[in-house]
């Protein structure tokens, strides 16, 4: 039987194939928990919506150009050591102001 046009052409390909599969399966998930993680940061820390929350991230990622995950967490680990870099922090605070209703704790201009 003649190979099928893009089809692994053996079972060793096919290994390999599905195990690259698998794993960037596995990145998703670790990415999936956490963005979800940072948007319940924000909807507790900014009395916004799960919906608000996700918009705010999205936004901060595409004002910073920084990758969406990597926007998540840093919003972690500011969460847990409460800083975070000035220019996230100006552009989190915008985000939240056209999204949420209240401020921040703790990244008031003062």
């Amino acid at each position: 039987m003649a190979p099928i046009p893009g089809e692994p052409a053996d079972e060793t390909d096919r290994i390999l194939e599905l195990e690259e599969q698998v794993d960037q399966l596995k990145a998703a998930v670790v990415s999936h928990a956490v963005i979800d993680q940072a948007i319940g940061m924000v909807v507790a820390l900014g009395r916004v919506s799960p919906e608000q929350g996700w918009a705010v991230l999205k936004e901060v990622s595409q004002h910073t150009n920084i990758k969406l995950r990597h926007v998540a967490e840093l919003i972690l680990v500011w969460g847990r050591e409460g800083e975070l870099a000035p220019e996230i922090r100006v552009e989190f605070q915008e985000a939240l102001e056209r999204h949420g209703p209240t401020q921040i704790p703790g990244t008031a201009q003062e």
